[in-house]
């Protein structure tokens, strides 16, 4: 790799069978497949052989749709990512995980047990539930003020990572101390949402703060990615689009999502995505830009944005595992013959390799005890 190019950020968002709706219905998985751990490890090892920064785990926090053709069901995302983490070493894993009628307390202990497993390895993309019924599912009242409860669950969640010095566990054999208590602080936060007093039951996370990520569109999300995330996922148009987003975001780490269809020749990832189109009964549109077309092609457009002043990209692959496997042994090779991606895998927590400062203990840093 060139010295003077830095390597491309490069992730993958998996869903079920694929992004685009009928694809479970073309895949050589059987649908069933989605519910069973095998899967997922498949994926996640595909991913990680293709020497990929990370993998978002797709969630929903609502009941399955009675919409035809709809592959329906899903399994928990961090559950999938606790997983998947004893048999991969060095991908990233960020699991889907909505602050909306969830308790930020279990979602720290839940996000710290992740990085524990993965070595450093945990991320989190934040999600707001704002479908109707999703309330119903609980037996709760229509939420409001969606990324105002985000922001503040998330720094719920940020003080309870840090509510447990670096050292604050001793294991004295000697005296019996296992922990030094006055290494552990109670949050004390008081808000609209939570009242949380903490410490956290979870010893701080190996990466301290673990990486939290948001997807945005409109103004509403990226004031909450600015608040509260490291990396923000979006959805540009164009290189021209891209930029301009990047322009009116300055301090965000930008991420650009694509749905991509992939074949050594452009016409067959375009006859792959027609097909679908017709199994689905309608042609699908994506939040993000769909690409249908061959490696090469994909490269030029990724390194074109990427003058934009984005710092990586997200695929999200439209059909599995097909479309997976072109990344990693297509598109990836294309990347590291540029010059532009590695060829070893990466090193480090996931904070480190995305080039994210140091977490330091908030409460260590202050000096505050218990």
């Amino acid at each position: 790799m060139s010295e003077s190019i830095a390597p491309l950020p490069l992730a993958v968002a998996l869903e079920g069978l694929g992004w685009h709706p009928a694809a479970w219905r073309t895949s050589p998985v059987p649908p069933a497949a989605v519910f069973g751990a095998g899967h997922w490890v498949n994926l996640v090892r595909e991913a990680e052989a293709g020497l990929l920064d990370f993998v978002t785990f797709d969630d929903t926090f609502g009941p399955p749709t009675d919409e035809p053709g709809q592959l329906n069901g899903r399994l928990e995302a961090v559950l999938v990512a606790s997983r998947v983490a004893p048999v991969t070493r060095h991908i990233g894993l960020v699991p889907v995980a909505t602050t909306t009628y969830t308790e930020p307390f279990h979602l720290s202990t839940a996000l710290a047990t992740l990085d524990y497993l993965s070595g450093g390895r945990a991320g989190w993309q934040v999600r707001v539930s704002a479908r109707p019924g999703e309330n119903r599912l609980l037996g709760r009242a229509p939420a409001t003020a969606l990324f105002d409860e985000a922001a503040d669950a998330v720094e719920v969640v940020r003080r309870l990572w840090d509510s447990w010095e670096d050292d604050a566990v001793i294991r004295d054999v000697a005296t019996g101390r296992y922990i030094d208590r006055d290494k552990l602080h109670y949050i004390d936060f008081a808000g609209e949402w939570f009242s949380v007093k903490g410490p956290s039951i979870v010893p701080r996370p190996p990466q301290g703060q673990p990486v939290i990520t948001a997807l945005a569109h409109a103004a509403p999300a990226y004031e909450f990615a600015a608040r509260s995330a490291d990396v923000v996922f979006v959805t540009p148009s164009d290189g021209d689009d891209a930029a301009a987003i990047v322009r009116a975001n300055p301090g965000l780490k930008v991420f650009a999502d694509l749905v991509v269809f992939l074949d050594d020749h452009a016409a067959a990832a375009r006859e792959r995505r027609e097909r679908l189109d017709e199994l689905h009964g309608e042609a699908w549109q994506s939040d993000a830009l769909t690409f249908a077309g061959s490696p090469e092609q994909l490269a030029d457009l990724l390194l074109s944005w990427r003058e934009a002043g984005l710092d990586g990209f997200r695929l999200r692959p439209g059909a599995l595992p097909y479309d997976l496997e072109a990344i990693t042994r297509l598109l990836v090779p294309i990347l590291q013959d540029r010059g532009v991606f590695r060829t070893a895998p990466p090193t480090g927590t996931l904070r480190e390799r995305l080039a994210l400062p140091v977490a330091v203990n908030r409460y260590q840093q202050q000096g505050v005890r218990r």
